[in-house]
């Protein structure tokens, strides 16, 4: 995944540590299948929380948003099934 979200400037108040750890988990996951990103991102999600990184549903909102930029409608679209499973699991 290319670095370009990391300097969009809705990013700009976001706490480097959390840029740092969503870099990462960008890294990782954009070497994942659709059916293995769910897995991959809820325990990413359990590691976090672990880690004790914590994301409000503000910065949630506006990480989302940034992410969609440039995909495609059907990439933004699995994007947006996969968000919305997590919420149903949470």
């Amino acid at each position: 995944m290319p670095q370009d979200w990391m300097n969009d400037p809705k990013l700009n108040g976001l706490d480097k540590s959390k840029l740092a750890l969503l870099q990462n988990l960008a890294d990782q996951g954009g070497q994942k299948s659709p059916t293995e990103l769910l897995p991959f991102l809820m325990a990413a999600a359990n590691q976090g929380k672990n880690q004790g990184v914590k994301f409000n549903t503000n910065e949630m909102e506006m990480i989302i948003e940034v992410l969609k930029q440039g995909q495609s409608p059907q990439e933004a679209a699995k994007m947006d099934k996969i968000i919305n499973l997590m919420k149903m699991i949470r």
